[in-house]
């Protein structure tokens, strides 16, 4: 194909789609990235300011089946009072579909979650959901502005907890 032909054929709005989906896979991409890390870092225990700041906003609103909470810092501490519930976990998550318009995107997947207790008894608690969540693209990239969990069905003992915790 010579020049002239490509130029005659192709326009700046070819162009401009092709940057926009390469926008649009990245903006996926990242996003999807996102939430893989989050639902491992759930098992890999470091609940610090640091680890809140990689993954949601300073005004974050959780539903989470012990409760909702808003802001960055109180989903940090719900995590940490409710995580040390457990002696291990393992978060999986699939199906994960991503819906990006401009810097707001929405993400749903489905996610299982297997705990065994920190009570000394050894005791599995497993349960499955689905999360929905919505993102903000932010100077440091995606981040989670409000998300809920809801448990469709739970196995075995869950676990106790500590006055206060649902709060």
């Amino acid at each position: 194909m010579d020049t002239d032909t490509y130029t005659s054929t192709h326009t700046d709005t070819d162009a401009d789609e092709t940057l926009r989906r390469v926008r649009m896979l990245t903006d996926r991409a990242e996003i999807t990235d996102l939430m893989g890390r989050y639902l491992l870092s759930l098992d890999e225990g470091v609940f610090d300011e640091e680890w809140a700041r990689a993954f949601h906003t300073e005004d974050v609103t959780a539903e989470m089946p012990i409760g909702t909470v808003r802001g960055r810092a109180a989903v940090l501490e719900r995590i940490r009072r409710g995580m040390a519930l457990f002696d291990r976990t393992v978060h999986l998550g699939t199906g994960l579909t991503v819906e990006v318009d401009g810097d707001r995107a929405t993400a749903r997947g489905a996610q299982l979650s297997t705990h065994i207790l920190a009570d000394g008894s050894d005791g599995l608690f497993v349960s499955a959901g689905h999360t929905d969540s919505e993102l903000v693209r932010t100077a440091d990239g995606w981040r989670i502005s409000a998300t809920a969990l809801r448990v469709v069905w739970t196995r075995g003992t869950p676990p106790r907890l500590p006055d206060g915790a649902a709060d």
